[in-house]
C-alpha cells in the first residue's frame, strides 16, 4: 500500500515539474507600417485616433506592438523617407509585420506621394518580399472605407487601389486582412448617422478643434477599437500564430506617454468615458509619470483605473494650499488636490497618487466625495492632508494601500476602511483627523494594518477629531514606536471628549500599549468588535473581505 501511495504521488511531483519548466512564451513583435488611419496620434489631435493605438490592448505581454504608421503617408513616401528601411534594419526572423496603405497612394495629383494603381502594387510587393527575406511573416490589409455617402447610399471612394491588395495577397500568397469589406459591413450597419460615432466628428468649443470638425476619414477612440477589432477578427480567420497571443479585450481605453494608448493622459482617457454610462469603463494606465490634475466628473460612475504596476504608475501633482490660483488667490486645502472624484463606484488599482508639493502646508494627493470608492494596493504620497475623505454620504474601502504623511494625513467626513494597509509616519504629528457627522455610526475603521515610519518614537497620535462627533476604531493593527502612550488627542477643546468616538481592539506592537490611554477612549470587548464587519460598516454596499 505504501509504495503504491509513493508512486502515484511521485507521478504527480514529476507532472508538476514539467509544468514549472516549460519554457516562457517567445515575444513576439508586431510592426505596422501605414498611413493616419493606422498611426499614433499627439494629444492636440485628441480625440482623432489611429486604431494601431488600439491593438495592443487584445494581446498578452508577449506581444510587442511597434506602430510606424505616419500621418499623410503612402506607400511611395514610405519608402522614398527611409521609414521602410528603418523598420527593415530592426526586423527580425519571425517578427509580423502588417502592411496597410492606400487613403494617400490614390493622390495621383500631389507629387512624391500618389502613384498609380500599378505602382501601388509594386511597392507593397516589395514590402512583402523584403519583409519575408528577413524572415519575417507580412500580413496585407486593405485601406479601410470612408464615411463617404452620396444619396444616401455609401459610396466607395478608394476605386481601384482595395482590388490591387488582394491581386498582390493572391499571385504571392500573403495573409490578407480585407479591412475594406470588414468596415464597411459595419458602417452600413450603423447606418449613415450612427457611423458617425466611429469617425472624428467634435462639436465646436473643444480645446483642440475650438471651430469643431467633420472628418470622415480619421477615427474617434471607439471608432479606432472598433477597426482594431475588425483587425483581430482577420487574424483569429486566417489562423495566424499572433492569435495564441490574444486575450478577451480587458480594457475601454489604454493610457500610455509613449503612445501606444489611444490616450497620453489620464484626463483624455477620463473625459472619454460616456456620461452616464450604465456599465463599468476600464482604463489601463501604462507605466510613466503623469503629471496631472484630475476630475472625475460625478457623471462618470463605475470608472475603474488599473495601473500597471505600482510603483511605476504615478500620477503626480505638486498644489498646495497656500500656491495661489490663476486669479492669484490661494487654492486652499480642497483645491490642492491632484485628483478630485466625484463619480460613484470608483475603482484604483496598482497606481500611485502623489502630492509632491513637500512639507509646505496642506497639499492633498487625492480628494474623495463619490460614492462606493475603492482602492486595491495603491499607495498615497505626501505630507500634510495627504488623503482628503471629503464626501459625507462618501463610503470608501481601501485594501493593501500605503500611505504616508505628517499631520492630519488621512482626514474627512466619508466612512472609510482600510483593510490591511501601512500607515507610514514621516515626521511627527496626527495620522487621522476625522470629521464623522454626528448622525453616522461608523467613521474610520482600521483593520490589521500597520504603523510605521521614519518619525521618532512617541512623536504621533493615533487622531484627533476635525469636527466633535470624529469616529476613529483600531483594530487588530500592529502600532509601531511612532505613536505615544496617549493615543489619541482632544483637538484642544475638552468638550471634544465627549462627543468625539476612538477606540481599540487587541492591537499590538510597542505603540499599543493601553495603560496611558487617554481616559475618554475605547477598548472594545469581543461583543463590540465584532460589530465591524464591512456588512455593518457599508450596509448595502458588497465588499468582498480583504486578505
Amino acid at each position: 500500500m505504501q509504495i503504491g501511495i509513493s508512486k502515484k504521488w511521485m507521478g504527480v511531483l514529476l507532472l508538476a515539474l514539467c509544468a514549472f519548466a516549460l519554457p516562457p512564451k517567445q515575444k513576439i513583435r508586431l510592426w505596422m507600417i501605414g498611413d493616419s488611419t493606422m498611426a499614433n496620434k499627439q494629444p492636440k489631435a485628441y480625440p482623432e485616433t489611429g486604431w494601431g493605438m488600439a491593438l495592443g490592448q487584445f494581446f498578452d505581454e508577449t506581444v510587442e506592438v511597434h506602430n510606424h504608421a505616419q500621418n499623410g503617408r503612402s506607400t511611395l513616401s514610405f519608402i522614398n523617407e527611409k521609414r521602410w528601411q528603418a523598420v527593415l534594419d530592426s526586423m527580425q526572423e519571425g517578427d509580423y509585420v502588417f502592411i496597410e496603405f492606400g487613403h494617400n497612394d490614390e493622390k495621383i495629383d500631389k507629387p512624391g506621394v500618389g502613384v498609380t494603381p500599378a505602382d501601388y502594387g509594386i511597392n507593397l510587393s516589395r514590402f512583402v518580399q523584403e519583409a519575408r527575406a528577413k524572415k519575417a511573416i507580412p500580413v496585407l490589409l486593405t485601406p479601410i472605407m470612408r464615411r463617404s455617402y452620396k444619396e444616401g447610399v455609401l459610396f466607395d471612394s478608394h476605386g481601384a487601389y482595395p482590388p490591387v491588395v488582394r491581386r498582390v495577397a493572391d499571385s504571392l500568397r500573403v495573409p490578407l486582412i480585407d479591412m475594406h469589406l470588414k468596415s464597411e459591413a459595419l458602417i452600413n450597419g450603423m447606418g449613415e448617422e450612427g457611423a458617425k460615432k466611429l469617425f472624428n466628428y467634435v462639436e465646436p468649443g473643444d480645446k483642440n478643434y475650438p471651430n469643431g470638425k467633420k472628418d470622415d476619414t480619421h477615427f474617434s477612440v471607439f471608432g479606432a477599437t472598433a477597426m482594431a477589432e475588425l483587425a483581430v477578427q482577420g487574424m483569429k480567420e486566417l489562423k495566424l500564430d499572433l492569435v495564441k497571443r490574444l486575450v478577451k479585450k480587458k480594457y475601454d481605453f489604454v493610457v500610455a506617454k509613449d503612445g501606444s494608448g489611444q490616450f497620453s493622459t489620464v484626463q483624455e482617457a477620463i473625459n472619454a468615458v460616456p456620461d452616464m454610462r450604465k456599465s463599468e469603463t476600464v482604463i489601463f494606465i501604462k507605466n510613466g509619470v503623469y503629471k496631472e490634475k484630475l476630475v472625475l466628473a460625478e457623471s462618470k460612475n463605475m470608472v475603474t483605473l488599473i495601473g500597471e504596476s505600482t510603483d511605476s504608475t504615478i500620477i503626480t501633482n505638486d498644489d498646495y494650499a497656500g500656491k495661489k490660483n490663476i486669479l492669484g488667490e490661494p487654492m486652499g486645502t480642497s483645491g490642492s488636490s491632484g485628483f478630485y472624484i466625484y463619480g460613484k463606484d470608483f475603482t484604483a488599482s496598482n497606481i500611485t497618487f502623489q502630492n509632491s508639493a513637500g512639507p509646505v502646508g496642506q497639499a492633498v494627493a487625492v480628494f474623495v466625495a463619490g460614492d462606493r470608492a475603492r482602492f486595491n494596493n495603491c499607495r498615497f504620497l505626501g505630507f500634510q492632508d495627504t488623503l482628503y475623505t471629503y464626501g459625507i454620504e462618501s463610503r470608501q474601502y481601501y485594501n493593501h494601500c500605503y500611505i504616508e504623511g505628517t499631520v492630519d494625513f488621512i482626514f474627512g467626513s466619508s466612512t472609510a476602511v482600510f483593510d490591511y494597509c501601512t500607515l507610514y509616519c514621516k515626521k511627527g504629528g496626527y495620522i487621522t483627523a476625522a470629521s464623522t457627522p454626528q448622525q453616522k455610526p461608523y467613521g474610520y475603521v482600521f483593520r490589521h494594518c500597520t504603523i510605521t515610519g521614519s518619525a521618532g518614537a512617541g512623536t504621533y497620535l493615533l487622531g484627533r477629531p476635525w469636527r466633535p462627533y470624529a469616529r476613529t476604531v483600531f483594530l487588530e493593527c500592529n502600532i509601531g514606536n511612532q505613536v505615544k502612550a496617549a493615543g489619541w488627542d482632544n483637538w484642544g477643546k475638552a468638550e471634544n471628549e465627549k462627543t468625539a468616538y476612538y477606540a481599540e481592539f487587541r492591537n499590538t506592537g510597542e505603540g499599543a500599549a493601553t495603560a496611558q490611554r487617554v481616559a475618554w477612549s475605547h477598548q472594545l470587548t469581543d461583543a463590540e468588535a465584532k460589530l465591524y464587519s464591512l456588512s455593518n460598516i457599508f450596509g448595502d454596499w458588497v465588499v468582498e473581505n480583504a486578505n
